[in-house]
């Protein structure tokens, strides 16, 4: 439970980013905030694996360059489905797009890497080698 509201927190962290660098995006509170974070997680949830087992041959011709514009189609529709929400095109979702996913990369890798470091075994000293 801990783990999704953390990536909860970090999805809210980049919307809220998103909404203040990249022009035609708003978001009128932060109920509508919760409400977006929740529909783009059932997005990426449920959607975002269907669009990807279809796309996946232009994702492969394209470099993976189409997930990026999967996460922007996600983005526009949770634009035009949350009320106080506002995406003005697809260009300003594109970009929304590559904000939260770049946070989402940047904030995942600074959580994970302590716990990582911690749950890392350590390699066994193996004394009983005999060498001839």
């Amino acid at each position: 439970m801990l783990s999704l509201f953390l990536r909860w927190l970090i999805l809210a962290l980049g919307v809220t980013l998103a909404t203040k660098l990249v022009p035609g995006i708003s978001c009128s509170d932060g109920t509508t905030l919760f409400v977006v974070v929740v529909v783009l997680s059932l997005f990426n949830a449920v959607l975002k694996p269907l669009l990807l087992l279809f796309t996946l041959p232009f994702i492969i011709m394209t470099l993976g360059l189409g997930v990026v514009l999967i996460n922007a189609l996600l983005f526009y529709w949770t634009g035009r489905l949350v009320d106080g929400f506002h995406v003005a095109s697809f260009g300003a979702a594109f970009w929304g797009g590559v904000i939260v996913s770049l946070t989402n990369l940047i904030a995942g890798r600074i959580i994970r890497s302590p716990a990582r470091q911690a749950a890392a075994p350590k390699p066994a000293k193996r004394d009983d080698v005999i060498d001839i």
